[in-house]
């Protein structure tokens, strides 16, 4: 069980939460943060101090001051108001992971929330009790308000949640576990949707999912090199180290790892000086997006714990700040960075695709790695597949961040448009994915014609699980479901490597 205390939650503990179904529990020391900052936005409330979001308008509204008899419906009245988001939901594995990241920091302390309403947060994630959240109308600033209102709307009782892959009202949820939703009071319909959570949470899964791709990768890049009689003076550690960034140096190791006992790879001058780019390079380039991944977890972690709503309450009351900490701009970077890592490690696996099937190329691999080149014309249109899936990416690459659109009657005049980046990445990384799939098809239909007899031990392990998924090419049929199927295989496969 992952214990929540508002300032320790970490990517691991995300993935086996969100993952394994595992389940998470509360940090005594946290729940009695939480009733202390109650205390004190109830006696903001009866003593009519002017504060922003408690007993305000929001946005342009600041300025309204709320009579004490109207607080709680200023705070319904923002939930329905703001749920406007629209088009396609968020995976469910993301929705799950906006009310862990949410309760995770309102337990901080500084938000002025009830215990009560935490404690349901918390039964959401151990219910499994899933927000439908669609995935368009954030600006990234002020908070995720839209995705985080259509979380909020779950607690009262409104909006849906996801039940065997449908959707179904939650008042229906609610009602089968015998426990009334939350009936919101001053400030926590604010506390719910001033946040980066919708941004993060696509974040967090999108980092488990790529950097788990970046290690596949590899292993299906050896098997390229072995298929393609690649040169392994390229890995040695000497030119590594002598460049000195650390990744690099982490992939050639894994390289010579994954090829240590391999019979189909070559040395410097048996057949030919040296590979290409997208074979020589590999450490290089895949270092490279691993720099960035490792960039990318550092701003996660530290957003994970983050307080991002507003106003803050410090000092058990006596402090209370109207601030920005809801700007997305940290993790809008993060994802637009991680979106060039993502294309570039689906670029030049697409470039390693061509080098398996030109015959102009390939060191005498059938044409198109064809059974009968002509007659039937193999891996083909593969190729073009990956082609057109890396171009996509190129377009979604375009930063996300540089965009901003002024909101609230200029109020909120710069945003940083993080989870439209977010989602992007998602979108890349799914393609990624396609495209790598493609690799390996042809990747294992290479070693095939070279002798999977003197493959390595580790990349004949891949290449038997793999086969499991998708048959040799004997004759031409439709892959397409050979890509679906082992692209799925590849997201579901547990790796000894550790990623986090």
């Amino acid at each position: 069980m992952v214990e929540l205390n508002g300032n320790h939650l970490t990517l691991e503990q995300c993935r086996r939460v969100l993952f394994d179904g595992e389940k998470i529990s509360i940090a005594e020391e946290s729940m009695e943060k939480v009733r202390k900052s109650r205390c004190a936005v109830d006696e903001i409330v009866s003593a009519h101090k002017k504060t922003y979001g408690i007993n305000t308008g929001f946005g342009k509204f600041s300025d309204v001051e709320i009579a004490e008899k109207d607080v709680h419906a200023l705070q319904l009245n923002l939930i329905r108001s703001h749920a406007c988001g629209v088009g396609e939901p968020f995976p469910e594995v993301v929705s799950r992971a906006m009310v862990l990241l949410r309760l995770n920091a309102l337990l901080k302390g500084f938000s002025g929330v009830r215990p009560i309403l935490v404690v349901h947060l918390m039964m959401m994630v151990n219910e499994r009790i899933h927000p439908v959240i669609p995935q368009q109308g954030s600006l990234g600033a002020s908070g995720d308000l839209a995705p985080l209102s259509h979380l909020a709307l779950v607690l009262i009782g409104e909006g849906e949640v996801w039940k065997d892959g449908k959707h179904v009202p939650s008042i229906e949820v609610w009602t089968s576990l015998n426990i009334p939703p939350i009936e919101l009071q001053a400030k926590e319909g604010l506390a719910l949707i001033n946040g980066t959570q919708a941004m993060t949470a696509m974040g967090v899964v999108n980092y488990l999912e790529s950097a788990k791709l970046a290690i596949q990768s590899e292993y299906i890049a050896s098997m390229t090199l072995e298929g393609l009689h690649g040169v392994m003076d390229a890995f040695h550690p000497a030119i590594h180290e002598a460049r000195g960034y650390p990744q690099q140096v982490e992939v050639a190791a894994r390289i010579r790892g994954i090829l240590q006992d391999s019979k189909l790879t070559t040395v410097q001058g048996e057949k030919r000086v040296q590979d290409a780019y997208s074979l020589r390079c590999i450490p290089q380039v895949h270092g490279a997006s691993w720099q960035v991944l490792d960039y990318v977890k550092e701003k996660l972690e530290i957003e994970l714990n983050a307080a991002t709503d507003n106003p803050l309450i410090f000092d058990e009351g006596k402090t209370v700040i109207s601030g920005g900490n809801f700007h997305g701009q940290p993790i809008a970077f993060a994802m637009d960075f991680l979106k060039v890592a993502v294309a570039e490690l689906a670029n030049i696996s697409e470039r390693r695709i061509e080098r398996l099937v030109n015959p102009q190329l390939n060191e005498g691999l059938p044409a198109f790695l064809s059974p009968e080149p002509g007659l039937q014309s193999g891996a083909m249109i593969m190729q073009y597949a990956a082609a057109s899936l890396v171009s996509e990416n190129k377009t979604l690459a375009h930063p996300a961040s540089v965009d901003s659109i002024p909101s609230s009657a200029n109020q909120e005049d710069h945003v940083s448009m993080g989870t439209i980046g977010a989602c992007h990445a998602f979108q890349m990384i799914q393609n990624m994915k396609r495209v790598l799939a493609i690799e390996a098809i042809c990747a294992m239909q290479a070693v095939e014609y070279r002798g999977v007899e003197q493959m390595s031990t580790r990349t004949r392990d891949c290449f038997d699980d793999w086969r499991k998924i998708v048959p040799s090419i004997k004759r031409d049929r439709s892959f397409s479901k050979d890509i679906e199927k082992l692209c799925l295989h590849l997201n579901d496969q547990k790796l000894k490597e550790a990623v986090l």
